[in-house]
């Protein structure tokens, strides 16, 4: 594959796949305020799907279009890494999830601002104040349950336990995220690493959180080998238009 084309699939399956998994929050947040933020970082993550995935889609030279990119692919064809994907859960495991994903997209998007590729520049750019909120409000959160009741702090070290081992995908290069960032395209994840680290670190201990001893990681989603959440998530999202093939509204 197109190696430009697979690393704009990575960003924007990324997106679509966590907006998929934020969606199932609507009307089910545990307060109404929390339901309409998740429900809006849902909303701005498939605005950045959006955008990658039509880059993508004139970068594969197909015909196809962004629709045909989110609807007709199956599961082996996403290259979104595994956290992304993984449950809900509960809010403590929302929250877990989207931090580590958060800080990760925050740094990924400010170095994409260098980019040699202008159009993914732009993208990032203008995501970027996005993101950067989202940051915020996960980050918050975490805090809020770390350092709250006893029942609120087990609950999210719970989570991050549970989800540690999808965080080293995020900043581990696959042979995509190499050729990208020997061209200048994208960055290089060795960089961002450290910046991820040191932020991850400072809010967990914020929370009076503990990071997980292991060192032990999952991987693969960026070459699409994933989890079985991601067949259930596809199955779902993808149903009205693999039924009624080009239905609108």
């Amino acid at each position: 594959m197109n190696t430009h084309l697979d690393y704009l699939l990575h960003l924007g399956d990324n997106a679509l796949i966590l907006a998929q998994r934020l969606g199932e929050w609507c009307g089910h947040g545990p307060v109404l305020e929390q339901d309409i933020a998740l429900t809006n970082i849902s909303l701005d993550l498939l605005g950045q799907a959006r955008m990658l995935l039509t880059y993508a889609s004139e970068q594969e030279g197909r015909g196809r279009s962004e629709d045909d990119l989110a609807y007709f692919r199956d599961a082996h064809e996403f290259r979104n890494v595994l956290l992304v994907e993984q449950p809900n859960t509960d809010w403590a495991y929302t929250m877990a999830r989207q931090f580590f994903f958060d800080a990760y997209n925050f740094y990924n998007y400010q170095a994409l601002l260098n980019s040699r590729d202008e159009r993914l520049a732009a993208i990032a750019e203008k995501s970027l104040k996005e993101v950067t909120y989202h940051l915020r409000f996960s980050s918050e959160w975490i805090i809020r349950l770390g350092d709250g009741t006893e029942t609120s702090h087990q609950k999210i070290q719970a989570a991050i336990d549970d989800l540690w081992m999808f965080t080293g995908e995020l900043t581990t290069p696959n042979a995509t995220d190499r050729a990208m960032a020997e061209a200048g395209i994208a960055p290089d994840l060795a960089q961002i690493k450290p910046l991820w680290e040191a932020r991850v670190k400072a809010v967990l201990q914020e929370a009076t959180l503990q990071i997980p001893a292991t060192n032990w990681m999952q991987s693969g989603g960026k070459d699409g080998r994933h989890t079985e959440y991601l067949g259930y998530i596809l199955a779902e999202m993808q149903h009205l238009q693999r039924t009624y093939p080009g239905l609108e509204w």
